[in-house]
């Protein structure tokens, strides 16, 4: 048997405003410790060990279906925790989680083996990887016996804020799989006490599992236009390194539908079970839930950053860049970041979206960007601006290089001021050290590369009458973004 893992990394929210933004959602942090939550999930089956047939079973390579708007970052974070040899799909558009499932199963590379698919969101945090590893070995036989595997939180609390699975007696030859019976949508709190109370009830945590060809034969029968669509997206799919880019007109006529509603509601009994899972999991659905999983100190406080609390208790405080202080508060949420700050009672963070409509009226690009924008070849800082001018602090990786580009209404200088910089401005090509600059006129093709082992770090100042991101004509890129 083959397990295959497919991680689900479309998704752009905004409960966890201002540190995640729809070009950098939660999924791309780091909230829970040094690894961002993509690359927790990424390695959340490594050292996945069971007996007999599951020995060895995971296969190394994951596939990770994500939007064109995240390719390099997702590339780049996989890299870093050194996952080999992924296949990155891109969506052209989302059609949510059922269209994205039925990508990956139709591109494995191994589909004559038929593989058991392991299905995970990329934002869901778990801090008991054993039970996890557990549930997932048991969820993994009863695929392989033909079943559609869903995993259940087992609950501790009357919980308003997830859809329930209402489970029956156990699945044959099963250790604790049960019966799946139906779904349940969101509870009022009546209800999600009713829930907790019986114990035949699990918050639906969106994992599952089950063959390649058990999923595609479900959906031939259920929802045969989403399978159509889909393989005609994959037939016209090309490669491009890790990245696999489906055809955009076949994939964006395909109708949108998660997992659950386009098939696991619809099946007959007998065809599913659900595995209870006690894993310490979360899907940190927001600062309230963040700081329910993190580690606190000695007053239940979570502090990350630069952050200096006194006569402060059960409060979070999260600082990305000036130092944070907060004196006599209790069950705050403070989030600062370069550009925004969110002050909010822990218990009201969860009505977030309001707040961040009102922002996003007052300035979209506060919900869309971050002051720090990631690009494949490193990222940029804006650190001032005004009329006819803009600063920004640039950082290339080493090997990396921008496109060869001009601009047709901006000027630039340049300012190294750490690390050595390849420059082609014009006809010329030279070599800048710490503490040398050089000048880009307007109209002139122009290219900055990291010829070193190090970070190259520098001062750009741009001038002119318009600043956007938008006039950039790009001659040549290393990254296939000649469309701008």
């Amino acid at each position: 048997m083959t397990i295959q893992p497919i991680i689900l990394a479309g998704g752009s929210g905004t409960r966890l405003w201002p540190a995640s933004r729809q070009s950098h959602p939660k999924q791309l942090l780091a909230l829970t410790g040094p690894l961002t939550l993509l690359q927790e999930t990424a390695l959340r089956l490594r050292g996945f060990a069971a007996p007999g047939p599951l020995k060895n079973a995971v296969a190394p390579n994951p596939i990770v279906v994500t939007n064109e708007e995240y390719r390099f970052i997702v590339a780049d974070q996989l890299r870093e925790v050194e996952v080999a040899n992924p296949l990155v799909i891109l969506e052209p558009v989302g059609r949510n989680t059922a269209p994205a499932l039925t990508l990956a199963a139709l591109l494995c590379s191994n589909p004559e083996s038929d593989p058991v698919l392991m299905v995970m969101a990329s934002d869901h945090f778990v801090t008991d990887l054993p039970a996890f590893h557990a549930a997932v070995a048991e969820g993994a036989e009863q695929a392989d016996a033909g079943l559609l595997v869903t995993f259940g939180i087992v609950p501790d609390r009357p919980e308003t804020g997830y859809g329930y699975i209402r489970t029956g007696g156990p699945s044959p030859d099963a250790h604790s799989a049960r019966v799946l019976a139906a779904f349940v949508e969101k509870p009022g709190t009546e209800a999600a006490q009713r829930y907790l109370d019986e114990g035949s009830y699990l918050w639906n945590s969106g994992i599952f599992m089950m063959k390649r060809s058990v999923w595609l034969n479900a959906l031939e029968r259920f929802r045969p236009e989403i399978a159509a669509a889909c393989r005609a997206a994959v037939a016209q799919a090309k490669a491009d390194r890790v990245f696999m880019r489906v055809d955009k007109e076949a994939f964006v006529a395909c109708p949108s539908d998660s997992i659950d509603y386009a098939v696991m509601e619809k099946l007959p009994p007998g065809e599913a079970v659900a595995v209870p899972l006690d894993c310490g999991w979360s899907d940190v659905g927001g600062w309230g839930a963040l700081w329910a999983v993190c580690d606190k100190d000695g007053d239940g406080n979570v502090a990350k950053g630069n952050v200096i609390l006194e006569d402060t208790r059960g409060s979070l405080v999260h600082s990305d860049s000036r130092l944070v202080t907060v004196l006599g508060a209790d069950d705050l949420v403070v989030v600062e970041t370069p550009d925004a700050v969110l002050v909010a009672p822990k218990d009201k963070t969860n009505d977030l979206k309001a707040l961040v409509t009102r922002v996003r009226g007052h300035d979209e690009a506060l919900t869309v960007f971050h002051r720090k924008i990631f690009r494949p070849w490193g990222k940029f800082d804006s650190v001032d601006s005004g009329d006819r001018f803009q600063v920004k602090r640039i950082t290339v990786s080493p090997g990396a290089s921008l496109s060869l580009q001009l601009h047709h209404q901006r000027a630039e200088h340049w300012v190294v001021v750490r690390g050595v910089a390849e420059v082609t401005c014009g006809e010329k090509v030279f070599r800048l050290n710490e503490d040398e600059s050089t000048y880009v006129p307007v109209n002139t093709a122009h290219r900055l590369s990291n010829p070193g082992m190090e970070p190259l770090e520098i001062i750009e100042v741009q001038s002119g009458d318009y600043l956007g991101e938008d006039d950039i004509v790009r001659l040549e890129d290393n990254y296939g973004r000649m469309d701008g």
